[in-house]
């Protein structure tokens, strides 16, 4: 896996970092995200400094993240019981013959 070094701008400050090759896009895209959120709460919001609008950010995305994961526990338990009843409508067909 190769590495690159790398420069992302948030809120006017650079950060100069090395990732692997198959990240950069992700962490690029991911680095315009954090920016564009920030810039447009920083329109919507008064704030005391970066940190503010930075933490309202991560409050966003992280929220997002945690309903992404609990509904995919949810599709997981579901697939699960599904799973399970094919399987044992199988063995009910199976051991019929």
């Amino acid at each position: 896996m190769a590495e690159v070094s790398t420069t992302v701008g948030i809120l006017g400050r650079n950060y100069k970092l090395r990732i692997s090759d198959e990240e950069q896009e992700n962490l690029l895209q991911a680095a315009e995200l954090i920016d564009s959120q920030a810039r447009s709460y920083g329109k919507l919001y008064s704030y005391q400094d970066h940190q503010d609008l930075l933490a309202m950010v991560a409050l966003t995305q992280i929220t997002q993240l945690v309903k992404m994961q609990n509904t995919l526990k949810n599709r997981d338990a579901e697939l699960g019981a599904r799973l399970k009843a094919i399987d044992d409508t199988l063995d009910t067909i199976l051991h019929r013959t």
